[in-house]
């Protein structure tokens, strides 16, 4: 996997159902705008909010709807490892290509048990795994040492970096520098600086409401123009912003509301933006748009 990777959000219908046809509806446009690669049942799918048997049918919906030649990286990490491994085989059993196994969380854990959590991973998962460090959310940043030791394991094939630190972020490029490791970077505000610095892409929440811009900044890179890159990049920092730190899952599904995507409902215990927010987010899509 490579490039532009968007971590799909999951559509609600209005009884809090998952709305399948809105999200293969979502998968085929992000696709035919860009899209790379797709990730389902991450932090912005709600993911922790749905059920096992929930997040399996939402991965095959996905899988489904997009070309074989798009690659599906699956959400499948739980805070424990009988929950992942069932994910993971789910996963696997609905299409999906890889895995993208979020940091254990809500007991803390140090750097020498969750090195040890993703080799056990590993071993079993019958996916290509995919670390996931997201402090944010799980209360704990992978270490670029620990990274450089996972990236020995033949079944690790890479990881997404939302801790937002580009200088760690520098490091764990330059000690898996010499594996097969695919190191994407998952805060969109830092994109561009990140394929300077030597990302394979991106996995960013806000492509799922402009990813023609994140496309266009991937594009202007991949020929070298770097600082126009930079200036795309610059574009979405206001939006980027707002549908992470600021407003979250709410208000991403709010924003792309806003240009009439299939984003559905939040699921409890989330609400709904209010009317003055959500006129915000419209104001910053259309100052994020071309």
């Amino acid at each position: 996997m490579n490039g532009l990777g968007v971590p799909l959000v999951t559509p609600f219908d209005g009884d809090g159902a998952v709305d399948h046809d809105a999200l293969a509806e979502l998968a085929t446009w992000v696709t035919d705008a860009g899209a790379d690669f797709l990730v389902p049942c991450g932090s912005n799918s709600e993911a922790e909010l749905l059920t096992a048997g929930e997040r399996a049918a939402v991965v095959e919906t996905v899988v489904d709807a997009v070309p074989s030649e798009v690659p599906v990286l699956a959400g499948t990490g739980s805070p424990g490892i009988r929950e992942t491994l069932e994910a993971t085989e789910r996963a696997a059993d609905a299409g999906a290509d890889a895995a993208l196994v979020v940091t254990p969380f809500y007991y803390d854990h140090g750097q020498s048990d969750l090195e040890t959590y993703y080799r056990e991973v590993a071993d079993a998962s019958p996916l290509p795994v995919y670390l996931y460090s997201v402090p944010a959310y799980a209360g704990v940043a992978l270490d670029p040492r620990t990274v450089e030791r996972l990236a020995t394991h033949p079944n690790v094939a890479g990881m997404k970096d939302s801790a937002g630190d580009l200088a760690a972020f520098q490091r764990t490029r330059e000690y898996t520098a010499d594996e097969e490791f695919e190191l994407f970077v998952g805060s969109g505000g830092v994109f561009a600086a990140a394929l300077d610095a030597g990302a394979d892409g991106g996995v960013l929440a806000v492509s799922n409401v402009v990813p023609e811009r994140a496309a266009e900044a991937r594009d202007l890179h991949a020929a070298g123009k770097d600082e126009a890159a930079r200036d795309v990049n610059r574009r979405v920092l206001d939006l980027n912003h707002a549908v992470t730190a600021e407003y979250g899952v709410p208000g991403l599904k709010a924003a792309m509301r806003s240009r009439d995507l299939p984003a559905g409902g939040v699921r409890s215990p989330h609400r709904p933006v209010g009317d003055d927010v959500a006129a915000e987010l419209g104001v910053l899509v259309d100052d994020a748009l071309p």
